[in-house]
């Protein structure tokens, strides 16, 4: 399977080892600093939810996230440039969270480069506030890149009001 354009109808579905080349030529494609293969591997191996966008014949994108403790953590997202703009990210993200709701998730979490404006409207279009930042985060090519720590609420909090 190959990673290019992807039309504007696509599919999601798991994510199994055959995807990891198409996985990573995507990202490759979006990230000066990519994942690995052998990270991508040990995500299917520990059981992350791994999910990746295709027509059938082409890869355009992906997403990883960690379910555990009623919070989701949402590690990886990733559209082809290709593909980018067709609506994809916020798919695959709404996937993303109702996938974390169906886990048991009461919060999800995300960290996202200042520098990503995109990303960072995308977030915020889909309910996501900004909580934090995590200094020196992400490797950049003049030194490290911070991380703005973002949250969004994914259903209503528990009562534990009485609870012995």
């Amino acid at each position: 399977m190959s990673a290019v354009l992807c039309p504007e109808a696509v599919n999601i579905r798991p994510m199994d080892e055959a995807d990891i080349p198409a996985v990573l030529e995507v990202e490759h494609a979006c990230y000066d600093f990519p994942w690995s293969g052998n990270i991508f591997s040990d995500c299917l191996r520990v059981g992350y939810c791994c999910w990746v966008l295709d027509d059938g014949e082409t890869l355009c994108g992906h997403g990883i996230m960690s379910v555990a403790v009623e919070e989701s953590h949402i590690l990886n997202i990733c559209v082809a440039p290709a593909a980018r703009r067709q609506g994809h990210a916020r798919t695959l993200m709404r996937h993303l969270l109702e996938t974390a709701g169906t886990h048991g998730a009461r919060i999800a979490y995300l960290e996202v480069r200042p520098s990503n404006d995109a990303a960072i409207r995308l977030y915020q279009e889909l309910g996501f506030r900004h909580v934090g930042t995590r200094r020196d985060y992400y490797p950049a090519h003049d030194g490290r890149e911070d991380a703005f720590v973002l949250s969004m609420p994914l259903g209503p909090p528990l009562d534990h009001r009485g609870a012995s």
